[in-house]
């Protein structure tokens, strides 16, 4: 029932050992879509056709276009399963990952996405101490199964605070619901103009079409973050950016979003920058400056995504 789906750039011992652990899973997937976003080389369509070349499961696609969401759009078309999951080059998934995933989607009626607990594969320098406190990537140890017919009265950021129910590392979909919305926003994710994003506007989306959302924390990956500070502060002006983009994103597709928006925009704020809001009182206060590089990535955002909408427009 699951295809699992690999979005990939210039990362192939990595992509490598992530597509050995899901094929090591108690239940393998029907297929594996490997997707070599704007490639460098050849590299990664040799490690695929050397390693798997006989595996009628695993099927590469190379995407000339670059961005992550242009890529896990490049994938759709080869999914042929009910559900779909989309994760990272850089993660070893857990054995029991894609039973989880699977049957997580029949926790409730009409869930559309499910997402799921996402672990350091290691903490071995500060800096992966720091984004692992900081980005919030694990959600919690209890299954939340979110209705939006009862999230709305209950959360008053609903259902703009996407990131508060999983992360693009680990996170799944409904093969219809997810084509109905068009699959992916290419002007959104990591390697776009915006940096970031995707993963955000994805889940949004299925909630505020009204389906459910499971977080399932027995659907475990295992997450290498960046072990250096250069690569560290550029992934969190992107994280920056890439959640201010997002909400550009739903503006420019529904203008009228503006002001619903607007009404919670002082929630928001204080979620985003209030140092005691459950976003940020868990984030060490060592590296500062991780914080100021953030919120000048969250000030770019907006015309970032304008930007580069417009740009995929004009096409």
């Amino acid at each position: 029932d699951l295809t699992v789906a690999f979005a990939t750039r210039d990362r192939p011992e990595a992509l490598g050992r992530a597509i050995a652990s899901v094929l090591a899973s108690a239940a393998p997937p029907a297929r594996i879509v490997v997707v070599d976003n704007a490639p460098s080389d050849e590299a990664t369509a040799e490690l695929v056709a050397e390693r798997h070349g006989d595996d009628p499961r695993i099927v590469y696609v190379r995407e000339d276009r670059a961005g992550l969401a242009t890529a896990h759009n490049a994938a759709l078309p080869h999914v042929t399963t009910p559900f779909v999951a989309f994760t990272d080059d850089d993660v070893v998934v857990d054995r029991w990952w894609t039973a989880r995933i699977t049957s997580a989607f029949a926790a409730a009626e009409d869930v559309a996405c499910v997402t799921g607990l996402i672990f350091p594969a290691e903490l071995r320098t500060p800096e992966q101490w720091w984004i692992e406190r900081a980005a919030g990537f694990a959600k919690g140890f209890d299954r939340r199964i979110v209705d939006p017919a009862v999230e709305a009265g209950r959360d008053p950021l609903f259902p703009y605070a996407a990131g508060t129910y999983g992360s693009g590392a680990n996170m799944a979909f409904a093969t219809d619901a997810l084509r109905a919305r068009g699959g992916f926003d290419p002007a959104l994710g990591a390697g776009s103009g915006s940096l970031g994003g995707d993963d955000l506007a994805a889940i949004h989306a299925v909630l505020a079409a009204g389906h459910r959302l499971v977080y399932e924390p027995a659907a475990v990956v295992f997450h290498h973050h960046h072990r250096d500070y250069d690569a560290l502060r550029r992934q969190v002006y992107g994280y920056g950016a890439g959640l201010t983009a997002y909400l550009t994103s739903l503006v420019v597709a529904r203008p009228a979003t503006a002001w619903h928006m607007a009404r919670r925009a002082a929630g928001g704020a204080r979620h985003a920058l209030a140092p005691s809001s459950p976003r940020n009182e868990r984030r060490p206060a060592t590296h500062r400056e991780l914080a100021r590089v953030e919120r000048i990535g969250m000030l770019t955002g907006p015309w970032r995504y304008v930007r580069t909408h417009r740009r995929l427009a004009a096409r």
